[in-house]
């Protein structure tokens, strides 16, 4: 399977996920600290891939999604964007709505 298929498929098979550096109990930058934060105060369940452990993925997801930065999260398939958006959303409070909608299946 090439890099392009796991990205999708991992896309497909988790409702929520991050690509992010380092994982959710020990990220390795402030963006990916913060909107891994974010997503654990609307209590999301969510999937997550260590960009730094998998360099194939870190060199092809901006190609999957059109997208240059990390991180980058996912919800039922749908690109949302990186840590700015994730924040602006969460502060909005419309992130805990769009985790809610893509809980409820």
């Amino acid at each position: 399977m090439d890099v392009q298929e796991r990205i999708k498929s991992a896309v497909e098979e988790n409702d929520i996920i991050i690509f992010m550096k380092g994982s959710p109990e020990a990220p390795q930058c402030g963006f990916s600290m913060r909107t891994t934060e974010a997503l654990k105060a609307c209590n999301a369940e969510f999937a997550y891939v260590d960009i730094l452990a998998e360099p194939e993925v870190r060199a092809g997801l901006p190609q999957f999604s059109n997208w240059p930065t990390f991180p980058q999260v996912f919800v039922k398939g749908e690109l949302i964007g990186g840590c700015d958006i994730v924040m602006d959303l969460f502060q909005k409070g419309e992130l805990q709505t769009l985790i809610d909608e893509a809980c409820k299946d």
